[in-house]
């Protein structure tokens, strides 16, 4: 297996990838784009979604993980960031992995990325989406981060085209707040597979359990005819911890369910220039 790191051309300057090459003693299963968190999660979560992404291309999958537009190391500033660019990086990322794997494509999404790649789904049509602690609603997830930053006020009043909005030294302009805040999974029940995991309270008794808000989306989404298979486990909630830590239930829970996905016959893989 390979990791090759790589800058991809897009619209607004390059965007910054690793590429995880499938383990070739094992049946090519297909390809899968990672849509990471928001601001500092993004950083507080490298460090598992590269845990995971490798243990996908060992059991037979392809994985890029792409810095979206102001984000890490890819091109521009994140208070120039806009959700329309992050849909583009999301269709620039799954582009470029179709072109080099016949087999089915899936998207893989933390938290705001989980909506981010669901909110795609209209356009890059995947075969399956891999959400991990999906944020159910996009106007929540503001208030909370600002809550957890003491910034709430900055999210309480109307934004205006001149406005640009700072949480924890990232500048957010209001058409991205905008955007984000418009966003909520129950309305999107998605016409693809669902592995969606979820992290319960390591010190909570009895049974983990999806959180009451993700259990409606996901019986929502169940009644409107989606395939959803949901598993809760009990581990460390790494994207929001002081410092930063694994958590390992999640990644065999992952994969064991990701290996319920079925091994395509066409699936062949071509070399990475």
């Amino acid at each position: 297996m390979t990791v090759l790191p790589l800058f991809l051309s897009a619209g607004a300057g390059e965007r910054f990838c690793l590429h995880h090459g499938a383990n070739p003693a094992a049946p090519d299963r297909g390809a899968i784009v990672y849509a990471h968190p928001f601001a500092e999660e993004l950083n507080k979560s490298r460090r598992m979604a590269a845990l995971q992404a490798r243990a996908f291309a060992h059991a037979g999958f392809h994985v890029l993980q792409i810095d979206l537009y102001g984000c890490g190391d890819s091109s521009g500033d994140f208070g120039d960031a806009r959700w329309h660019l992050w849909q583009d990086d999301l269709a620039l990322a799954a582009g470029w992995l179709r072109q080099r794997c016949a087999g089915p494509l899936y998207l893989w999404g933390l938290r705001l990325g989980a909506l981010l790649a669901l909110d795609s789904l209209p356009r890059l049509r995947p075969d399956g989406v891999i959400l991990w602690q999906p944020v159910t609603s996009g106007q929540a997830h503001l208030h909370q981060f600002a809550r957890l930053q003491s910034a709430a006020r900055l999210f309480t009043a109307p934004a205006t085209a001149a406005d640009t909005h700072e949480i924890a030294g990232y500048a957010i302009d209001p058409a991205l707040a905008t955007a984000i805040r418009a966003c909520q999974l129950a309305p999107l029940p998605p016409p693809c597979p669902v592995l969606w995991l979820e992290l319960a309270p390591p010190a909570a008794e009895g049974a983990p359990t999806l959180q009451p808000a993700s259990q409606l989306v996901v019986e929502r989404w169940r009644a409107a005819g989606a395939s959803v298979q949901a598993v809760a486990i009990r581990d460390t909630p790494f994207w929001n911890s002081a410092e930063i830590v694994e958590a390992p239930a999640l990644l065999a829970a992952t994969l064991a369910a990701a290996s319920t996905l079925a091994v395509p016959k066409t699936a062949t893989a071509v070399a990475a220039p």
